[in-house]
């Protein structure tokens, strides 16, 4: 029987200290005036050359290098919300647009409003925005910063433990003959679904019913033309996004993962006493059905709870970019678990073999995970319509362009250069280095994700997020591994278990 050993647990404890520490002082010097918004944009003005330099990088207006021409849409939602919400300080801020680009019945764009204006004078352009106004939406932006920071936390470790528990599936209803002595380390990192999920809830209904924040600028949208908050967008995708099926299809979501894990993992431990194959057989059809279920509410999750905060755009390749994105990052979790405990001497039959062989998984869905990033930037660059490429232009040449390119590098380049070597995929260490920069780059990526749409482009590195990574980070460590304490971590009963003990090559 594993032991949570008290050196890990501490540090568990410790990250999640740590991590509500940093995320209350996220929301303690959240700015709550747009006074303070005006001074935090003149500070970043006198650090960073200009605050108007910085919006010229991020919006769209001009086309770039032959493709990323900008989006012009006769009304943005976060315009939307800024007319309804104003008075209350909830508006959404001027730099969303450059996720839709410019309105060209105005005749200007927003590089010129930007250059033209800077901050402290009337935005007397096509969009007729006062100061006052503007300084509304870069208080909204503001004040999602750490809402930004716990999302993309909270739902990158979920995420993670439920694509490692589609690994396990995927291994079960595949009957892999090498995988049976690493089952209890995918049963024990697919433990945080449970907990995961519920945070994730509690998130989802703060943020739609609750109000808590504006992350989701279609939820202060109206399909009537008359309206101050008339989105022309919503009148095709009001049917379904709107708060009560949104919310009734996130709870959906989460009680298929956590109902099957529940029984698939409840057979797995009544094999281990079992006199006959029937909790294995059973475990079989379950995986099956399971992984075809999945990748139904994985589709329409990624919809959902991702490709909404950017609802004019769309992508169909969007779902399978992130399954793999948070594939490849299950994996390498269950690789780093498995390392350290064979190191800790609790998995005598895990050998070299096995770690080479989830290697060759980190490295494999890195290429897949490459191939389904380059099919649907590369298409929707080279096409060029508005409605796509908006997406695109704040993170390749606006001021995300340093995570952007950044994320291709880490989840791309060196995985290939890392992994591509079959002789260092047996050495642990050399694993776990791919594996960490396997990691912080999907983390990028999710963060990239989700930043533009939510707090535009003065997004940071700062206390908030590396506070609610932290947290999260310390509560993954000490769910999965209290679940590791549960249950011998040698399963019984299955009819490849012999297999998986000896296998060599």
């Amino acid at each position: 029987m594993y032991t949570f050993s008290s050196k890990l647990k501490t540090l568990a404890l410790a990250f999640m200290i740590i991590g509500a520490l940093g995320i209350g002082y996220g929301f303690l010097t959240t700015p709550k005036t747009t006074e303070e918004v005006k001074e935090m944009l003149h500070k970043d003005d006198d650090h960073e050359g200009g605050h108007a330099e910085a919006h010229d990088n991020g919006v769209g207006g001009t086309s770039v290098g032959g493709g990323l021409m900008a989006v012009a849409h006769p009304q943005d939602a976060h315009d939307v919300v800024e007319q309804l919400e104003a008075p209350q300080d909830t508006s959404h801020t001027e730099e969303t647009h450059s996720k839709e680009g410019t309105h060209e019945e105005e005749g200007h764009t927003k590089e010129d409003a930007h250059a033209s204006t800077g901050h402290g004078e009337e935005h007397g352009d096509g969009h007729g925005m006062s100061e006052e106004a503007h300084l509304e939406h870069e208080l909204t932006f503001a004040k999602n910063r750490p809402w930004t920071a716990i999302y993309v936390a909270m739902l990158f470790f979920l995420l993670v433990s439920v694509c490692a528990f589609v690994y396990y599936c995927i291994q079960r209803a595949a009957t892999a003959g090498w995988s049976p002595v690493l089952f209890r380390v995918m049963e024990g990192v697919s433990a945080y679904i449970v907990p995961g999920s519920i945070i994730v809830l509690a998130f989802l209904i703060w943020s739609s019913v609750g109000h808590g924040n504006h992350m989701f600028a279609w939820m202060y949208t109206s399909i009537d033309p008359t309206a101050a908050n008339y989105d022309y967008a919503m009148e095709t995708k009001d049917w379904w996004l709107n708060i009560p099926g949104w919310l009734v299809r996130s709870v959906i979501y989460v009680l298929i993962w956590i109902g099957f894990r529940h029984f698939i993992i409840k057979n797995s431990r009544a094999q281990d006493t079992a006199s006959d194959l029937k909790p294995y057989k059973r475990n079989f059809t379950l995986s099956v059905v399971f992984i075809v279920v999945f990748l139904v509410t994985e589709l329409f999750m990624a919809f959902d709870w991702l490709m909404s905060i950017d609802h004019h755009w769309f992508s169909q390749l969007y779902p399978f970019y992130v399954f793999a994105s948070m594939f490849v990052s299950g994996i390498t979790v269950i690789a780093f678990v498995t390392i350290y405990l064979r190191s800790k001497g609790f998995l005598p039959f895990v050998n070299d073999s096995h770690i080479h062989d989830l290697a060759k998984y980190m490295f494999a869905f890195s290429i897949f995970w490459t191939y389904l990033f380059f099919a649907q930037f590369m298409l929707q660059w080279y096409a060029n319509i508005p409605e796509e490429t908006t997406y695109f232009y704040p993170r390749l040449v606006g001021t995300y362009q340093p995570l952007f390119i950044g994320m291709l590098i880490m989840n791309f380049a060196f995985p290939i250069l890392i992994l591509m070597n079959s002789d260092y995929k047996r050495i642990p260490w050399f694993v776990v280095l791919a594996g960490l920069i396997i990691l912080t780059g999907h983390y990028l990526d999710l963060f990239v994700m989700v930043a533009p749409g939510t707090v535009g482009s003065n997004w940071h590195f700062g206390v908030p997020e590396f506070g609610a990574l932290f947290f999260f980070l310390g509560l993954f460590i000490y769910v999965v591994f209290t679940a590791l304490t549960k249950v011998p971590l040698q399963a019984k009963g299955n009819p490849l278990m012999k297999e998986s003990e000896i296998f060599h090559y």
